[in-house]
C-alpha cells in the first residue's frame, strides 16, 4: 500500500517551468497568469539576460523567482544547466528570449525546451528573424496569411520539431504593426494552452 501511495504522489507532482525572456515579456506574463492556479504545472523561475527588461518590472509582484544573467552567462551551458537543476526545472519556455540556447542545455533537456516563433515555419525563420523583422518580411512578401509556430528547440535556429501552428488572414492594407498585433493575439491565445497540452500528453 505504501508503494502505491508513493507512486500516486510522484505522478501528481507539479511540473516546474522556467521562462526565459529578454524584453517586455507579454507572453511570459500570459503564461504566468494561465498557470497560476494549475494543479499540475507551475512557473517557478524567470530568467532574463537584460537587467532593464520590462518583463522584470511586470512580473516583480508575481511571486516568481527572477534570475538576471549576463550575455556571457547566457552562453555558459553548464551554468544554465546547474541553474535549472538547482530549481528542479522540468521544462524551459522561451518567451521572446534573444540568445542562442547552448548545446549543453539542449542536451540536458531534450524535447523539454519550447519556443514560439511569430511566423509559419519553415518560412521566415533562422538567425536574425525575430519580432518586427519577421513581420516586415511577411509584409514585403505580400503574404495572405501569417501565424505562429510553437516548436521544440534543437541546435539550429527554428528547426526543432513543430508542436502546433495557428494562422491568421492578412489584408493587403495591413501595416507591419497590424500584422504584429494579429500575431500577438495568436500568441496570447494559444501559447500557454499548447504548453499545457505538450506536458499533459508527455506525462499521461
Amino acid at each position: 500500500m505504501g508503494d502505491i501511495m508513493i507512486f500516486y504522489f510522484c505522478i501528481m507532482e507539479k511540473k516546474r517551468l522556467a521562462l526565459f525572456a529578454s524584453g517586455n515579456g507579454s507572453n511570459a506574463i500570459r503564461i504566468i497568469d494561465y498557470f497560476r492556479d494549475n494543479e499540475n504545472i507551475k512557473v517557478s523561475v524567470l530568467v532574463c539576460n537584460r537587467e532593464n527588461a520590462g518583463v522584470l518590472d511586470k512580473t516583480a509582484g508575481s511571486g516568481i523567482k527572477q534570475v538576471v544573467i549576463s550575455n556571457e552567462e547566457a552562453s555558459n551551458g553548464q551554468l544554465l544547466v546547474d541553474l535549472m537543476n538547482e530549481n528542479e526545472i522540468d521544462y524551459i519556455i522561451l518567451c521572446g528570449y534573444l540568445r542562442m540556447i547552448p548545446e549543453e542545455l539542449i542536451h540536458s533537456f531534450p524535447e523539454h525546451i519550447v519556443n514560439i516563433h511569430p511566423a509559419l515555419l519553415p518560412n521566415y525563420g533562422g538567425p536574425g528573424m525575430y519580432g518586427i523583422h519577421v513581420h516586415r518580411a511577411v509584409k514585403n512578401a505580400g503574404e495572405e496569411k501569417t501565424g505562429i509556430t510553437i516548436h521544440l528547440v534543437n541546435e539550429e535556429y527554428d528547426k526543432g520539431k513543430i508542436i502546433a501552428q495557428h494562422d491568421v488572414a492578412l489584408s493587403a492594407t495591413d501595416s507591419i504593426e497590424d500584422i504584429q498585433k494579429k500575431v500577438q493575439v495568436l500568441e496570447h491565445t494559444f501559447f500557454a494552452p499548447e504548453i499545457e497540452n505538450l506536458i499533459t500528453k508527455a506525462n499521461a
